[in-house]
This record gives C-alpha cells, sequence and structure tokens, in this order.
C-alpha cells in the first residue's frame, strides 16, 4: 500500500472496506441462517434466506447423530408419440446422475445443479399425501415446479418424438457400511413411482414451440 501513489491507495483503501463489509455480512446471513430460531431469524427471514439460498445454503446432515445413510435418485420416463403416429414409452432416465456428472471435477460446482432437481422433489412429495393428493396451493405449484425441471431435462434428450406424458419415481439405496464396521447393509434398490402427468403447453421449456398441443388436450 504504501508504495502506490495517494489515488491508488483510497481505492485499494475503499476495495478493501467493502470487501470487509461484504465479508461481514456475508458471515451474519449464514450464521442467523444456522443459527436457532430467534427474534432476528422472524423478523428478518427472507432477507436471509434471499442471501443465503441457492449458493450458500448450509446442510448439517453430513454430521452426528443422524448423518444421511441413503442415497435417493429421481428418474423420469416419457410417453413419446413419433412423427409416423406410433407411441412408445422410453426406459428410466436418471435425472440425479446427470446433475452428479455436471459437477464431477468442478472447481466451482453450482449448487443449482446440486439441489435444484432434488429440493424440488422434496418440495413435492413434502407438500402431498401418501396417495399423492396435494396439500393446498403449494402442492399444486410444487406439481407444476417439478414437472417444468423435468422437461427441461428431458429437452436435451433425444427422445424420437413429442413428449405427451411423464412419470417420476425415486431410487433410494443404503450407503454401504465400511468393511471394517461388521454391518451388512443390503444396497438394493428400492423405487416409489408417482402418477403419469400429462404434458401441457405450461409444462413446455420457454421458447418451445407445439402448435399441435393444448392445456386440455393431453
Amino acid at each position: 500500500m504504501a508504495a502506490l501513489s495517494l489515488p491508488y491507495q483510497v481505492v485499494a483503501a475503499v476495495a478493501l472496506a467493502v470487501i470487509g463489509v461484504l465479508a461481514c455480512v456475508h458471515l451474519s446471513m449464514v450464521f442467523l441462517h444456522v443459527a436457532p430460531s430467534n427474534t432476528l431469524t422472524k423478523q428478518h427471514g427472507e432477507a436471509v434466506d434471499g442471501w443465503v439460498y441457492p449458493e450458500f445454503e448450509q446442510n448439517w446432515k453430513l454430521f452426528a447423530p443422524n448423518p444421511l445413510q441413503q442415497n435417493i435418485a429421481v428418474q423420469a420416463r416419457a410417453e413419446i408419440a413419433a412423427d409416423d403416429g406410433t407411441r412408445r414409452t422410453t426406459g428410466w432416465i436418471d435425472l440425479s446422475a446427470q446433475d452428479t456428472e455436471a459437477i464431477r471435477g468442478s472447481l466451482l460446482p453450482s449448487h443449482v445443479d446440486q439441489n435444484e432437481l432434488r429440493r424440488a422433489f422434496d418440495f413435492y412429495l413434502n407438500s402431498h399425501t401418501d396417495d399423492f393428493r396435494p396439500n393446498g396451493l403449494r402442492g399444486r405449484l410444487s406439481e407444476n415446479y417439478l414437472r417444468r425441471i423435468v422437461m427441461l431435462r428431458l429437452d436435451r434428450e433425444r427422445l424420437g418424438g413429442e413428449v405427451e406424458k411423464i412419470q417420476l419415481r425415486s431410487e433410494t439405496r443404503a450407503v454401504q457400511s465400511p468393511s471394517w464396521s461388521g454391518e451388512r447393509t443390503s444396497t438394493d434398490p428400492r423405487h416409489r413411482d408417482l402418477p403419469w402427468w400429462s404434458v401441457t403447453a405450461a409444462d413446455l421449456p420457454a421458447g418451445a414451440k407445439n402448435d399441435d398441443r393444448t392445456e386440455a388436450g393431453r
């Protein structure tokens, strides 16, 4: 700093001050996010969540006493109408595996890639009954949100036709116990199938063109 001219010293001092303020604000927001409910979080919870999500989310399930012991993947398949008029059902496409591949080896992995699909699927399950009936407006919103995410993913695939229906399922596998533990854990997959959903124009990715599909037709 001393070797710099006065104008550069002023610029450097201002830059350091701004960085220091941002660091203090960030640490304060993260602290409030992970802290137990208190007066500040009750009054300013939306501001804290707006700062933290999605890039700075903290998840303490990694740690004891209840670390995650399962790998849960979200998979989708589609009913396709081909140009020749035939219909077929695709195999299951592992959407969670696509997310894993997107962040593997990345020096700056995106929280959106890691969490968008997973959180949308959790949002759907938590706002529906066990037989997939929506619990009010949040349930309907969660389904619309999940459908659009899935259609964005399927839009990247070469499925050979128009997607008319989609179905999701979760595949749950227990994490293999370490060799030194002596425990025996079955890693066989368990599946939970969601209902088939008819695709409407509202589910299509932005800019997609489909003049033949109507909101009520499928």
